[in-house]
């Protein structure tokens, strides 16, 4: 054989996508306690997609790509009139369930948001059920859909757990890709040769960085990069429906594939160790664990791992809202990824830059009691400059014990604590929160909040006679189940 030639022999699919592909046909939800926290999660996420209509930088990118097109039987875009391609219709929900920052969060060695998953998975769901109700045939139900988001949770969220991205400066965006691709396939009725090639197309794409997210670069791409996501992934799943070859040795062919091009140690001299190559390690299979350990933003629209600083803070408020002059110096106990992600000092450019800000939002929850998305928003921030004189006093500081059970499989709390000092020497005590209140370890303290919070989403658009009838199927597990997807989406349509 001659020498440098390779070995032209088609390799089996990479095993990690062989599992996606196997879960996502063989698995079936039983358990009451991910199917009820997933229509809690439907209700929440559609919530924030409501909420998000009353911003022009959202709604200025929803809707059809070539104005006055009409798309026969295309998918809704709820609290919208809007009907529009599966892949633009994802686009559009997937951009306003994570706009505002307010959506479900998962936390580990990666950081992800599975719900933004819901945009490709509700577009193709309704768009089916339309196509099976004009030909007589019976629409997909709302259970498909819970289950459809249990799956979408877990393979987001497992590999979420000992596969850092960010380590190697990718977005996470690339398991909302992964994730929607393999699930939307599923919906549309793929074989097991189709799933596996619309999930190596998943891998082989081009991946986000995660420049968007960070000073000095931080803006708005952050609020649209996951709708962006799901809906490539149903464009992947529709390529791959038509057949489509896929790419068996994605992540481990040498050279070329995604270890080493996009998952190996960046620095050159030492990549060629092999104990610097890296590989995706699962720690578990996959069931419904992330679904049922997924954690809800109830109270705050802001970056997850500062939302227990912000309930710390709004504890606060009372002892310091008189005497804010008085501040000498605040000091944020807090976990490495909060330092590493959101602790910034200096000017904030913009709302996106301010909501992944930690002294921002802690600032904003000391002075006021309360943190809404308005408070991101140019025309507050310039009226408003107690905000960044408090900020100037903030000291970030890392507790070894936050870190360490951030990651702990019986804990994952996200901890922070406050504690204001004075210039007369006096100082409050230290308010420590460790669990927010989205945790399950909080569930029936949160979720009774959660209903309001949707209850408040639906009230900014609709009268009260739709969002009744919405509140009450949403509430009732059997009903919503059982009801045809085009008929659940109809309740949303302006």
């Amino acid at each position: 054989m001659s020498a440098n030639v390779d070995l032209n022999q088609r390799p089996p699919y990479d095993q990690v996508i062989q599992d996606i592909a196997d879960y996502v046909l063989d698995y079936r939800c039983q358990s009451p306690e991910a199917l009820d926290t997933a229509r809690n999660c439907l209700m929440d996420s559609l919530g924030c997609a409501l909420l998000a209509l009353r911003f022009p930088e959202c709604t200025k990118l929803l809707g059809p790509l070539v104005d006055g097109t009409v798309v026969p039987q295309g998918a809704r875009v709820p609290g919208t009139s809007y009907r529009l391609d599966p892949v633009k219709a994802a686009w559009d929900l997937g951009a306003m369930i994570r706009w505002l920052d307010f959506n479900d969060t998962w936390l580990a060695a990666e950081w992800a948001h599975p719900s933004d998953n819901l945009g490709g998975i509700l577009a193709v769901a309704d768009h089916l059920s339309q196509r099976c109700v004009a030909r007589g045939e019976p629409p997909l139900t709302m259970r498909v859909v819970l289950e459809a988001m249990v799956k979408a949770h877990e393979i987001q969220g497992v590999m979420a757990l000992e596969n850092a991205f960010n380590r190697v400066g990718l977005d996470h965006v690339v398991l909302v890709k992964l994730a929607s691709t393999a699930v939307c396939a599923w919906l549309m009725g793929a074989t097991r040769d189709q799933l596996l090639s619309a999930i190596s197309h998943a891998l082989v794409d081009g991946q986000a960085l995660r420049t968007y997210r960070h000073a000095p670069n931080a803006g708005s791409r952050k609020s649209w990069a996951a709708g962006d996501a799901t809906s490539r992934g149903v464009r992947l799943a529709d390529i791959a429906l038509r057949d489509e070859m896929g790419v068996p040795g994605v992540l481990s062919a040498p050279q070329w594939g995604f270890y080493e091009v996009s998952f190996s140690h960046t620095n050159k001299d030492l990549a060629a160790k092999p104990e610097d190559k890296r590989r995706f390690s699962l720690s578990q299979g996959f069931g419904c664990y992330v679904m049922e350990n997924i954690l809800f933003k109830i109270r705050f629209p802001a970056e997850f791992h500062g939302q227990t600083a912000c309930e710390a803070a709004v504890r606060l408020h009372p002892l310091i809202r008189n005497r804010v002059t008085e501040i000498d110096r605040i000091v944020i106990t807090t976990q490495e990824s909060a330092i590493r992600i959101i602790a910034k000092e200096g000017a904030l450019a913009n709302a996106a830059d301010r909501d992944h800000c930690l002294q921002y939002m802690t600032a904003v929850a000391l002075a006021y009691g309360h943190l809404e998305a308005e408070h991101y928003e140019d025309a507050f921030h310039r009226t408003h400059p107690v905000i960044d004189r408090l900020r100037e006093r903030m000291e970030v500081v890392e507790d070894p014990r936050y870190s360490r059970e951030y990651l702990e499989p019986d804990k994952r709390s996200i901890a922070n604590a406050v504690q204001v000092f004075y210039k007369d020497g006096r100082h409050t005590d230290k308010v420590e929160v460790e669990y927010p209140i989205g945790h399950r370890r909080r569930r029936a303290e949160g979720m009774p909040l959660l209903e309001e919070k949707f209850k408040a989403a639906l009230a900014t658009h609709y009268a009260p006679q739709r969002c009744a009838r919405i509140f009450d199927l949403c509430k009732d597990q059997a009903a919503l189940e059982a009801m045809p997807v085009d008929r659940f989406v109809e309740l949303f349509v302006t």
